[in-house]
């Protein structure tokens, strides 16, 4: 049960993600992205003497924070933005298929795959019907989407797998990974000056989404049953789309009532299972 409500903590949080972003749409990704993760470190700073990890656990920690991002960006440079984001929502369903593969005394029935597919089209339905256009031309751009998929739902079951490690090095993991973004900045994209209200959005961004909410993940994959935290994680494209919508005004449609029944049913039956 704590799983759970840390893996909804981390779910609430990203799905604040959205709607930020589209407050600083003028920034580079890259740039934004490697800030977040630099500020999110921040409040791990304090207990840095828990960061001494293995190296091979340092690596699993760059492999999901900056490669899961590294390829997205890629993906939406490449491939229409719906589409390359729903092909990255496969991660919830790769959890839960992945997670008999990755972890030792985990089985997959039937009603967690039922469940899994039943989120995935509630996302879909929720991406396409929230205002932007499926063009049904394929694009290779869609191969990072889905690479970043698989990087996320591997990092979180594979956390599992390593020789056990403090919570607060998720910290390092984020320094490192920022770092990272913010050299692919310097190679990659043009400079930019940042406002005052661009660093606040920038330090609440890093402070939730790209920050506590990694800390509540890791605590949630380590507890939980990741068939039933996979599920659950559907509920982050139905949420995001929702708070778009009230931020920005428009009503709510049918596609939304649609994909919230599928999600929260998927929810429902795939936990108690």
């Amino acid at each position: 049960m704590h799983a759970n409500l840390y893996a909804l903590g981390a779910i609430g949080l990203w799905a604040t993600l959205a709607s930020l972003g589209v407050s600083l749409v003028h920034l580079p990704p890259f740039l934004l992205t490697g800030l977040a993760l630099v500020i999110g470190s921040v409040p791990a700073w304090p207990l840095i003497r828990q960061w001494k990890v293995p190296g091979s656990t340092l690596a699993l920690g760059i492999y999901g924070l900056f490669g899961f991002h590294f390829l997205l960006f890629i993906a939406l440079r490449h491939a229409p933005p719906v589409e390359a984001n729903l092909v990255n929502y496969l991660w919830p369903l790769l959890i839960v298929v992945l997670a008999p593969l990755l972890l030792p005394g985990i089985r997959l029935r039937p009603v967690h795959t039922v469940a899994a597919v039943a989120g995935f089209a509630g996302a879909a339905i929720a991406i396409l019907g929230s205002g932007g256009s499926a063009g049904g031309s394929w694009s290779w751009g869609y191969l990072p989407a889905l690479g970043s998929a698989f990087i996320w739902a591997s990092y979180s079951l594979l956390t599992r797998r390593v020789t056990s490690f403090p919570t607060a090095a998720i910290g390092l993991f984020g320094l490192v990974s920022g770092l990272l973004s913010l050299l692919c900045h310097w190679a990659l994209e043009p400079s930019v000056t940042l406002h005052t209200r661009d660093w606040v959005l920038v330090a609440i961004m890093g402070l939730g989404p790209l920050g506590a909410a990694f800390f509540l993940w890791d605590k949630a994959v380590k507890l939980g049953d990741p068939r039933h935290i996979g599920i659950l994680s559907y509920i982050t494209p139905l949420a995001s789309t929702l708070l778009l919508m009230l931020v920005s005004g428009r009503p709510l449609t049918w596609s939304i009532a649609a994909a919230a029944a599928l999600i929260i049913g998927a929810a429902v039956v795939g936990t108690r299972a």
